[in-house]
């Protein structure tokens, strides 16, 4: 992963909630935005006007024509970058609902879904989700969750090798407060899961990705570069 300065197209960022710092838990290095989802303007975004997946955190700013104050990818997808998942953006669905297990992390259930709806955005284990249909502007589809109703996913393993950087976003249960995370140094499952459940305390969090995790932070001057991305979720001015 390249990180690359950002240059600030005017001398203040948009006006938001966001706050992205770095912290370390039990040694590894992790990078934290929380956004409040009533006073931020949280969206989903793969496609342009044209058709065309965005792909790059810069492709999305031009279009949009304005700094993001917050940007992260935000769900697994296919080479085409498709997602994998179930994808819903301003209310159309893309993709529907996958509730069987299957190979990789995203079939490692339970899965989950992050649902942007009236100024709040929550975390649903993929069942919950389907039984409450939640009426979500925007929704997509990872996995595995990383904490459900305060407990670890129950295939976590303490000692687990696989070790990578990883990505994810945890919510309260009224989705008043979510908080995204990058780690910055190779992290297994459990870790990166007890930061959620642990440190932030937050009852619910899903995994994004580990071999696509990428964060746009100008408050920290960061804005990842690599391969292009599938989903992408941001603060929009």
């Amino acid at each position: 992963m390249i990180r690359l300065a950002v240059v600030l197209c005017c001398l203040a960022l948009p006006a938001a909630a966001v706050d992205c710092r770095d912290t370390t838990f039990e040694g590894v290095s992790m990078t934290l935005c929380e956004v409040d989802p009533a006073a931020d303007r949280l969206q989903l975004f793969l496609y342009d006007g044209e058709g065309q997946p965005f792909g790059h955190f810069g492709t999305l700013a031009e279009a949009l024509a304005q700094e993001i104050p917050f940007a992260m990818n935000a769900g697994m997808y296919h080479a085409d970058r498709a997602p994998v998942g179930h994808y819903v953006e301003d209310g159309e669905e893309v993709m529907r609902v996958i509730t069987t297990d299957g190979p990789g992390n995203f079939g490692l259930l339970p899965n989950g879904i992050l649902c942007l709806s009236g100024g709040a955005a929550r975390v649903y284990e993929t069942a919950r989700y389907v039984t409450e249909a939640p009426a979500c502007h925007s929704a997509t589809q990872s996995g595995p969750m990383l904490v459900i109703d305060g407990a670890l996913h129950p295939r976590f393993l303490p000692a687990s090798d696989s070790l990578y950087i990883r990505n994810g976003v945890g919510t309260t249960e009224n989705g008043d407060r979510a908080v995204f995370v990058i780690s910055n140094d190779p992290v297994n499952f459990h870790t990166f899961g007890r930061f959620f459940r642990d440190v932030l305390e937050l009852p619910q969090a899903l995994y994004f990705d580990g071999n696509i995790s990428r964060l746009h932070a100008p408050q920290l001057e960061r804005s990842d570069f690599g391969r292009p991305m599938g989903p992408i979720i941001a603060v929009t001015d």
